[in-house]
């Protein structure tokens, strides 16, 4: 079986996002970027069903500038094949980024296609199900545990009460949440060997899409300051607070 693994560039976790003077966006001018974590834990499910022997290649894809080929050196080196660079310099809205992944998994049929639940720059928890619907295949989204059975997928998903299971056939599309797995470091002699590993340039009309924006921003601003608290000598003194800030 073959996986597709999307992945993309993002604001690394450790960074804390700027917003630009302007208010038109987020300012990623010499920002540190890297793997988004939730697409670096489908990247190490993907190995790891591998190395179960369930899959016997790993397609990893990310659809951006042409620094995302660091993003998917990152990937290789964790163990992937090969990888799909679709290149585009403007920003690509979640819709269009299902779109092309249709595209490219029509032309790599993969068994399986499993992506971060969503990207931490935008948080739209969107191309997963949109890439389902596309392509008319199952889904299991926020998914926390994986059991490859043959021709289906037990997938472990969180809900709001707990936990529910699905039993999905294979080819399906299953969306990693936090806890699924704890990813890997690439070691020296992998990241070596992933500099050697092909990585195939496309753009997004070699899969027909228009990536023109259907939204518009109308801005950006940072979270107002969290007010300090204060403190009260006693219940009375608290319920008479609430009262008056009209919480109770």
């Amino acid at each position: 079986m073959k996986i597709l693994v999307p992945v993309k560039r993002v604001i690394d976790y450790n960074v804390k996002p700027r917003v630009k003077a302007d208010g038109t966006g987020v300012d990623l001018a010499n920002v540190k970027m890297s793997m988004n974590p939730f697409d670096e834990i489908a990247v190490e499910e993907a190995i790891r069903m591998k190395e179960k022997g369930a899959a016997n290649e790993i397609v990893v894809v990310s659809v951006g500038p042409a620094k995302a080929q660091e993003t998917l050196r990152t990937a290789l080196a964790m163990g992937a094949d090969r990888a799909i660079l679709v290149q585009t310099d403007d920003m690509v809205e979640p819709l269009a980024v299902a779109k092309i992944l249709k595209g490219v998994a029509d032309e790599e049929e993969p068994g399986l296609v499993i992506l971060g639940k969503q990207a931490i720059d935008d948080d739209c928890n969107q191309t997963g199900q949109m890439l389902a619907a596309l392509m008319g295949r199952p889904q299991g989204t926020f998914a926390s545990a994986i059991e490859y059975e043959e021709g289906h997928l037990r997938v472990t998903r969180e809900v709001d009460g707990g936990f529910e299971t699905v039993r999905l056939a294979l080819p399906a599309i299953v969306t990693a949440d936090l806890r699924l797995n704890e990813p890997r470091y690439a070691s020296l002699p992998n990241i070596m060997k992933a500099k050697s590993k092909p990585v195939t340039v496309r753009s997004p009309s070699d899969y027909g899409v228009d990536i023109a924006p259907r939204l518009t921003v109308l801005k950006v601003s940072e979270p107002p300051l969290r007010q300090a608290g204060i403190k009260v000598p006693d219940v009375e003194t608290l319920v008479a607070k609430l009262k008056e800030l009209g919480v109770a």
